[in-house]
């Protein structure tokens, strides 16, 4: 496992804090959890002015060991020393700590290891000036005597305003103690230079190596000494050339050269840049303006900047004892995708209405399932197979930064206040119906989420995008309709929203028996009540696409006390 990189979240990964998180780390307020990884916990804090910053706390088994702490320190010191505009900075660090941390500002943006995955290799211009950030980050780095080692996908965030490169240098601290035993590995196959493969000293030039790897992936999307099984592409990264044939060609001759097997015959970053400069696509100047990305990943981004309208909690409600509860979370995490397909509806529900449209026969379907899931292997496509190469991935998502479906949470009170009594409505053309019921809680309300394609699903317990086949209770689309659990009921709205109230009656009085994406289009919602009635969650389509494209939803949930 890689040591991870820290820096901000994974799409939606900020999950509430547990028991046995604290609630305060070196004088910063914690609000979630960004994740967890091989070196520590990593959370989202507040500084006493109320900026956001994402702090990764040291494992216990870490902390105990001396040359850890006394490495960790080395590389906490050099890293405070960069200062690139590429970088996410290391702003406070308590190396003495008992259990030793560090505090790194807060990049609200998808690691390109998430972008790609989520839109497809970059266009050439993005990837130029990708290199050229990258690069001039790496010079940086370098000045201050500190070499990456673990530069990858996952290691860069996109921002609007340019790439951040994030935990460089204190991958190093890791390998102080030979704590290989722990899962701990510097590097990560398919962006390892031959001499990290081999053993031999990382120096500048083993950066250089992987930012060529990590341009090929962004322009190609896929790794250039391939996709399958490590030590198959640590065998080629040492003796076989790279595959560029997916690669725009104007990138061929720089990313070719950062991928010399002889360090000596790379590349420098100052000679990087300005191959970047001279690229056509560049037009003779680098400018990371506001149209530096594609519009689909732009549109990503813009969502990072808003402040959340559901923040994760810090703490359990009263009627959250259950530890799904505990631990509910906007997070999101790939995998590589599974077959799934909306099983066949009891023979007692009434069929939907004509209006709604006919769906895919749903009997077909699920009699194909169990077929399907005997060859899902040959479904992962070259980026999900990649997903096999790094044991330290979930590891990674787990740690890096919000992506398109996430919002930070905001600063948690310093004191608690009382409430107030809420002002009387101005003069509501009907009466409010109630937002919940007695006995149910919102566990959290309004989360937007995006499902990529129809190989992930939603997990409405714990509010994430998550692979097909990993969730309990979960939402997915295919062919064109939504599809819930077989002993989950649905009830579809005849117009607007729904309120809690809404779907518990319409569940027990008109359940659907099929949820096209025709009969929820517009302003219309529906709601999913799990097995014995605990959980409803309401759910409002925001965009379907039926060519099996990205389909955005808006999500409620209701969770009813023991």
């Amino acid at each position: 496992m890689t040591a991870e990189p820290f820096g901000a979240p994974s799409p939606t990964a900020f999950q509430a804090l547990s028991p046995d998180d604290p609630r305060e780390v070196g004088g910063y307020r914690l609000c979630a959890r960004l994740g967890a990884g091989g070196m520590g916990r990593v959370y989202l804090a507040y500084t006493p002015g109320g900026r956001p910053v994402a702090i990764k706390v040291v494992r216990p088994e870490l902390a105990e060991d001396p040359e850890f702490r006394h490495r960790f320190t080395q590389e906490v010191a050099s890293a405070r020393r960069i200062h690139g505009l590429y970088t996410a900075q290391v702003v406070d660090a308590g190396t003495d700590a008992a259990a030793p941390w560090l505090a790194t500002t807060f990049v609200p943006g998808p690691s390109l290891q998430q972008v790609v995955l989520r839109h497809g290799p970059l266009p050439e211009r993005t990837a130029v000036l990708l290199l050229a950030g990258i690069a001039e980050a790496l010079q940086v780095i370098h000045a201050a005597g500190v070499v990456h080692r673990d530069l990858k996908p996952g290691n860069v965030l996109i921002a609007a305003d340019g790439p951040r490169v994030i935990d460089f240098g204190i991958a190093r601290a890791a390998d102080a103690g030979r704590l290989t035993g722990t899962g701990l590995r510097i590097g990560s196959p398919g962006f390892m230079a031959p001499e990290q493969v081999l053993g031999l000293p990382a120096t500048p030039a083993t950066d250089v190596f992987a930012l060529g790897a990590l341009i090929a992936y962004a322009g190609s999307g896929v790794p250039p000494f391939g996709d399958g099984p490590e030590p198959a592409s640590l065998y080629r990264a040492v003796h076989e050339e790279p595959d560029l044939s997916g690669l725009p060609p104007g990138l061929h001759e720089a990313v070719g050269l950062c991928l010399a097997k002889d360090p000596g015959r790379r590349p420098g970053t100052a000679w990087l840049i300005e191959a970047a400069r001279r690229h056509p696509a560049t037009g003779g100047g680098l400018r990371l303006s506001d149209d530096w990305l594609p519009p689909r990943v732009s549109t990503e981004l813009r969502r990072h900047t808003d402040l959340p309208t559901t923040p994760a909690p810090t703490t359990p409600t009263p009627a959250a004892t259950d530890p799904d509860d505990i631990r509910t979370a906007v997070h999101a995490a790939a995998g590589a995708p599974t077959a799934r397909f909306h099983p066949a509806p009891p023979a007692t529900r009434p069929q939907p209405a004509p209006a709604a449209g006919p769906g895919a026969p749903t009997t077909a379907r699920r009699g194909a399932r169990t077929a399907l899931l005997t060859t899902a292997a040959l479904l992962v496509g070259a980026a999900g197979a990649f997903l096999l190469l790094d044991p330290g991935y979930f590891d990674d998502l787990d740690d890096q930064n919000v992506a398109a479906t996430g919002s930070i949470p905001p600063a948690p009170p310093a004191a608690s206040a009382s409430a107030s009594a809420p002002s009387a409505p101005t003069a509501p053309a009907t009466p409010p119906q109630p937002t919940t019921l007695p006995g149910f809680t919102a566990v959290y309300t309004g989360l937007e989420l995006t499902s990529p394609d129809h190989s992930y699903e939603f997990d409405l317990k714990t509010g994430k995008v998550a692979a097909q086949d990993t969730s309990t209770w979960y939402l997915g689309r295919h062919a064109g309709e939504f599809y819930i659990p077989e002993d989950s009921d649905a009830y579809v709205s005849p117009t607007g929203p729904l309120t809690l109230a809404d779907c518990v009656k319409g569940i027990e009085t008109q359940p659907a028996a099929a949820l096209p994406f025709s009969a929820v289009q517009g302003d219309r919602s529906f709601c999913v009540r799990a097995k014995g009635g605990r959980d409803v969650a309401v759910v409002r389509p925001l965009a379907t696409a039926p060519d099996d494209g990205p389909v955005r939803v808006s999500l409620t949930y209701y969770r009813r006390s023991a």
